[in-house]
């Protein structure tokens, strides 16, 4: 559905709707049971085949009466277009009556047919629609709500975009019953591609475009707007004219004898180039050169666009040929087309289940379906204009369509892309490669999709930015993407990336153990990566490199005139060329970029190399180790630290989080003595801590189950508020002065909750708990008890305002997504999502973000 309000936009509309020899249309009337009615809305159909209302055009012209005139002029005066009303002599009141020419009424239509030959109730549109078309879920609550209120809710959008739906199909049903001859092709008008705008509904394209940047996705939900990056050098609007042509093509030779005789041939005679250039000639000769002629002749400067066009429709007809000549081998050539070429559009719906526990329903739309011979095999195909601006979010739209495709179909569904610029290029996606990529990405993006749909302005953690910051360049909303979101005094982005600080309090173990120094000369391979950069005209001075257990960090200096972005956007193709695994995380930093490239030869942080038993007396900072930093030190976080006091933990499957916790939990127990230090752990899957039962640091035993979790917490809330009375009566405010004071000393407390979603699907115990948590965050840093809570699923509802406002201390080792970056991190920081797993984390220090390795306990020796 596309709701244009503004004259510019409706203007345009208008001169598209001129080129279509039918349209469907209907009219929404303010006022109307007063003298003075006001026409509100007027409704477009322009595509016969469109049942959802996806392509129905909303043109709001409440007050606008120049713009009513324009269209009675250019639309309902034109003989050359037929104009469809359900009921004309009421519609035709407001659109210039005594103007308007070749006008169809399919009430009166249907009249003339009688309601018993039809077998319906009764003559209304939506009467007709539901019994004669069996369309179900037909609202008519909104048909007497007040259209002349602004904004109009959604409600009443998709009431009036489906008029023009039911209109349609009314009409072909009762085209069918006079037996009318079929409808031409409609010429090629430059519609925006779209799946739905059904507010209850998301949409594949929306899941790519959440992929490439959420706030984009926001706004594009929100107001309706473009949401596809255009390179600055590709020729605007060959898009839809492309996908009209390429369906055109399809049509074309399923239903021409002539391109039968074209596979005649067996296949080891057949070569694809001469039917692929047979099929080429025939189809300009038929369809392109018409369209050619006809649009030059409306505007001339189109010429380099149709130029791209042709060179598009060229390689997608050679791949087809190139299919086609393989599958002669398994099918005759009377029937290699129609079994090759199974659907022309395919539309697609599923429901899928969240980890919420809801559900949410999932619209997309193929261009084509086709059929491999060779294993029998479907494939979805997807027709681009541009190379999409991130490849995952690609997968990820694609993967949707197999998805959908296999729980109709019953059978593995594989998918292509098909781009045409800059040159023609063909990507293909296994069945068994996407199956993945739906089930571990799609229900958390989904989810998260929702979350950030219901995000205001007046409200923390807004949808972040795009990962991809290269992309804010060619943004198709830019400036509103500035004003919406960064004039928000909410949506402060979190500083940079940096490295550690130069100086970090040496800790209070003994000298750490030499580790081996890395083989790989980091000097060659800066080199290498700045004259890479020249080869992109990108010019950089290094500035030298630091090595760390899992990365190579590289300090650039960009020559004076060289951008940033221009860096930032090269990610990809610094892959690519360097030959590394995983695109390298790149960063501004005060002074210099900084690439991060993962290592062919990586190490990791044995714990024993860094931290050694001894007995630190009662009264010492407790401290945690976090993970080494680029200069091999061991970076810790004091407890008794206002910032550090209760930690925040996230990280998806793979990403290390539990080795993290045991490397953590281990430096508690190595320095402290059971009198000293208490431990409660939590541990809901049983399989993080098991080498822990029994130790003589257990404050209770190891808590597996809710309902004891509740209670452990309940429990620490206590031992707190008898903490702070034992407090008061010694005439001390914190743990520290009182252990000082007396002869029985209390000992610190640390519960490491690990799983913590898993406890959060019961309203109930979510509640209780997250009272525990507030209240502890809050009060417990001077009675000495600390909370480390993680969780693999840091999404908003697992994590809320209130846990993430009482933990101060965060670490994010690599998470799935952006927004659970975010989450953990806060503000804006996306970083954390490409990570390398495996203990590569962030640590938040105050105002800075820095990357450690975590420490590795090969071993768990508590002796």
């Amino acid at each position: 559905m596309f709701y244009l309000t503004r004259t510019a936009e409706i203007q345009s509309a208008i001169a598209q709707f001129a080129a279509h020899p039918i349209l469907w249309i209907d009219t929404e009337v303010a006022d109307w049971h007063t003298p003075v009615p006001r026409l509100s809305l007027i409704q477009v159909l322009a595509q016969e085949t469109d049942c959802t209302g996806e392509f129905a055009y909303i043109l709001d012209v409440l007050e606008k009466r120049e713009l009513v005139q324009e269209f009675i002029g250019k639309i309902m005066a034109n003989p050359e277009i037929e104009k469809v009303f359900h009921n004309a002599s009421y519609d035709l009141k407001f659109l210039g009556k005594s103007q308007s020419q070749n006008v169809t009424c399919t009430l009166k239509w249907a009249r003339q047919l009688k309601r018993d030959r039809l077998g319906v109730s009764n003559l209304k549109l939506k009467t007709l629609a539901a019994e004669l078309c069996q369309f179900s879920d037909i609202h008519t609550e909104e048909q007497s709500s007040d259209w002349g209120q602004r904004p109009l809710s959604q409600r009443q959008l998709r009431y009036a975009k489906m008029d023009t739906v039911y209109l349609a199909q009314v009409y072909l049903k009762l085209r069918q019953f006079t037996e009318p001859k079929p409808s031409p092709i409609p010429p090629i008008v430059t519609m925006p591609k779209s799946e739905s705008s059904d507010p209850k509904s998301l949409t594949a394209t929306n899941v790519r475009v959440a992929f490439e940047c959420p706030r984009l996705f926001y706004l594009g939900q929100k107001f309706g707007k473009m949401t596809m990056f255009i390179p600055t050098d590709n020729a605007f609007g060959i898009g839809n004219p492309f996908h009209e042509l390429a369906k055109q093509f399809v049509t074309l030779i399923l239903e021409a004898p002539e391109f039968t005789e074209f596979l005649t041939d067996s296949p080891p005679k057949l070569n694809a180039n001469t039917p692929a250039q047979q099929m080429q000639n025939r189809f300009y000769d038929l369809r392109f050169y018409p369209y050619l002629q006809s649009t030059m002749q409306a505007d001339p400067h189109k010429l380099p666009a149709l130029n791209q066009i042709w060179l598009g429709l060229k390689g997608l007809i050679q791949r087809y040929a190139e299919l086609l000549v393989t599958n002669r081998q398994f099918y005759s050539a009377d029937s290699v087309l129609a079994k090759t070429f199974i659907a022309r559009e395919f539309s697609l719906n599923y429901q899928f289940d969240l980890p919420d526990r809801t559900r949410q329903l999932v619209k997309g739309q193929v261009d084509n379906l086709i059929m491999h011979g060779q294993g029998d095999r479907l494939c979805a195909v997807e027709y681009k204009t541009y190379q999409t601006a991130d490849l995952s979010a690609q997968l990820a739209q694609v993967a949707l369509y197999s998805y959908m495709l296999k729980q109709q179909r019953n059978c593995p569904v594989d998918s292509a892309v098909y781009c045409v610029l800059p040159e023609f290029k063909e990507y293909r996606y296994t069945w068994e490669e996407l199956e993945p990529t739906v089930h571990q990405l799609i229900p958390h993006k989904l989810q998260q999709m929702r979350d950030w749909l219901r995000w205001e302005p007046s409200h923390p953690n807004p949808p972040p930015r795009t990962p991809q910051a290269h992309l804010c360049e060619i943004c198709p909303q830019q400036q509103k993407c500035q004003t919406f979101f960064e004039s928000s005094p909410v949506a402060v982005d979190s500083p940079p990336l940096t490295s550690p600080p130069p100086a970090v309090k040496p800790p209070l173990t003994p000298p750490q153990t030499p580790v081996p120094k890395p083989t790989q000369n980091a000097d060659a391979i800066g080199q290498q990566l700045t004259d890479t950069l020249k080869s992109f005209k990108i010019n950089v001075d290094y500035l030298g490199a630091a090595i760390g257990p899992a990365f190579i960090r590289v300090k650039l200096k960009p020559a004076p005139g060289i951008k940033v972005a221009s860096i930032l956007k090269l990610s990809a193709d610094l892959q690519v060329q360097l030959g590394i695994p995983v695109a390298p995380l790149i960063a501004p930093q005060a002074g210099y970029v900084s690439v991060d490239l993962p290592r062919g030869d990586r190490e990791t942080a044995e714990f024993s190399h860094y931290i050694h038993r001894q007995q630190n007396p009662g009264d010492a900072p407790v401290k945690i180790a976090i993970g080494i930093d680029l200069d091999g030190n061991l970076i810790e976080a004091d407890l008794s630290d206002p910032n550090t006091c209760h930690f925040l933990v996230g990280g998806t499957t793979g990403s290390g989080k539990s080795e993290f916790l045991r490397s953590l939990l281990l430096s508690l127990l190595h320095r402290n003595q059971p009198s000293h230090l208490k431990i409660a752990l939590v541990d809901p899957k049983r399989v993080t801590f098991p080498e822990f039962e029994g130790m003589p640091w257990l404050l209770s035993p190891i808590v597996k189950e809710s309902e004891q979790a509740i209670a452990l917490m309940a429990e620490l809330v206590c031992d707190m508020e008898t903490r702070y009375r034992k407090f008061e009566s010694a005439g001390c405010n914190d743990i520290t002065s009182y252990n000082r004071k007396v002869t029985n000393p209390l000992p610190r407390i640390v519960c490491i909750f690990d799983e913590y979603a898993d406890f959060m699907a019961e309203k109930e115990i979510r509640t209780d708990l997250e009272l525990s948590i507030k209240r502890l965050g809050a009060m417990a840093r001077a009675a000495g008890i600390h909370l480390i809570i993680a969780t693999q699923r840091p999404e908003a509802k697992v994590v809320t305002p209130i846990i993430r406002s009482n933990l101060p201390g965060r670490v994010a080792l690599r998470t799935a997504s952006e927004a659970d970056s975010s989450i953990i991190l806060g503000g804006q920081e996306t970083s954390a999502a490409y990570l390398l797993g495996k203990g590569d984390l962030l640590y938040q220090m105050g105002s800075q973000l820095h990357r450690l390795q975590s420490l590795f306990a090969s071993r768990i020796d508590l002796s």
